[in-house]
């Protein structure tokens, strides 16, 4: 049963890999009995999960996050895309935003922002979770999503045209980069048009969206 479920864990996150031959129930059986021997490990930690080896239903994955939380503490801040050139993408593009900010506080924000929670930062910021819908992040720099936008997003506030958006999943109330807005059924329609996650730049005077994968590559 040991080999029905293998987790690793890297600076991204935790990848969990699951027997896609036996039952779900077996495999939570075998889950648990490893999250369980290895709690102490993860207490109070805060990451991002991607699941491999099988395809989950939506069920499915809110019991495995269920079964996480309560055996080990951790706090699961997102889902990566299994993809593996979506993958691939949002660690380029998070080392990038990294590497152009300096270590210090505002660089992160761990968890969800939900309705009426306002983020601003001098510097370019990795969100760890969602921006749900009446959220408002405002940042000089770039604004790195691990997680979904439904929310509101300001990128270069203080004029930077080069600034840009990025997000697991983005369908974003409102998006302005620099002095630029986005018209919200615009960003809508492209965002249909593109599988997996995304990323908003500035052409002229207006933002477009792009497959992070092929634009982390330019």
């Amino acid at each position: 049963m040991d080999r029905l479920v293998t987790v690793k864990g890297n600076r991204y996150g935790m990848e969990i890999y699951m027997d896609s031959e036996v039952s779900f129930d077996i495999l939570m059986k075998s889950m648990e009995e490893k999250f369980r021997n290895s709690a102490k490990f993860f207490q109070g930690a805060q990451m991002a999960v991607r699941f491999l080896g099988r395809r989950l239903t939506y069920l499915e994955e809110q019991a495995v996050l269920d079964l996480i939380s309560n055996t080990t503490g951790i706090d699961v801040v997102c889902i990566i895309d299994g993809d593996p050139a979506n993958e691939t993408a949002y660690k380029s593009v998070v080392e990038r935003t990294l590497s152009n900010v300096r270590k210090r506080d505002g660089q992160f924000y761990k968890g969800t922002l939900g309705k009426k929670q306002v983020v601003e930062s001098d510097t370019s910021i990795v969100i760890l979770g969602d921006v749900e819908l009446g959220a408002k992040v405002i940042s000089k720099g770039s604004v790195v999503i691990l997680g979904a936008l439904h929310g509101f997003v300001h990128a270069g506030a203080a004029g930077d045209r080069a600034a840009f958006i990025a997000a697991l999943s983005m369908q974003p109330k409102q998006l302005r980069i620099a002095d630029v807005e986005a018209r919200r059924q615009l960003i809508y329609q492209e965002s249909l048009l593109i599988k997996g996650a995304k990323v908003a730049t500035l052409d002229g005077n207006r933002i477009y969206l792009d497959p992070l994968a092929d634009w982390s590559n330019e």
